[in-house]
């Protein structure tokens, strides 16, 4: 897997300050897609071990709230494959059982829809997928599309985007989305 960027200080991307991790390699090609040159698998720098530690030394300090994986889109299979080791790693380091000043969580941007392509497809077909959403606190799913953009959105630049708790989801049975703070 390559990456496109990693960026430390992210306000953009998820609750608080995080580290995101942009993939490369996207096969929806939305119009108007911010972040057009991830679409290609190759663009970018291989992810490796050394990446991985990277991440998980600048997560260290208590400001960050946690990881955002986007991309790209990193639910492609070969994303997921490349991903779960950081994903590993960090559950170990921030298990969720952990709410105090040093618990984190993970985002994820998708475009991917949770109920019809990751729950009833790619958890069917791999894996990985099972595994990869085991470890996801807030997925915000669904294509960007250009004609339902909207700049109000929390988290989302379009509106027929969800923003979903996972592990409540999954526990439930049924699609859980998460409301923005007043």
């Amino acid at each position: 897997m390559n990456y496109a960027d990693i960026k430390s200080y992210d306000i953009a991307n998820g609750t608080g300050i995080r580290v995101s991790l942009f993939v490369s390699g996207c096969t929806h090609r939305c119009k108007g897609c911010h972040n057009a040159e991830a679409w290609d698998f190759n663009y970018g720098k291989p992810f490796t071990k050394e990446s991985i530690e990277y991440i998980m030394k600048e997560l260290e300090p208590d400001y960050y709230s946690g990881l955002t994986l986007l991309g790209g889109e990193p639910f492609e299979h070969a994303n997921q494959i490349g991903i779960l080791p950081l994903l590993r790693r960090f559950r170990e380091v921030y298990p969720r059982e952990t709410y105090d000043v040093h618990h984190k969580n993970i985002w994820c941007f998708s475009g991917y829809t949770f109920e019809d392509d990751i729950l009833n497809d790619m958890c069917v077909k791999w894996d990985e997928t099972r595994e990869m959403l085991s470890y996801i606190d807030i997925l915000v799913d669904g294509e960007f599309h250009e004609d339902e953009k909207n700049l109000k959105l929390f988290f989302k630049g379009s509106a027929n985007q969800k923003t979903i708790l996972v592990p409540e989801s999954l526990e439930s049975g049924e699609t859980i989305l998460w409301t923005p703070p007043e």
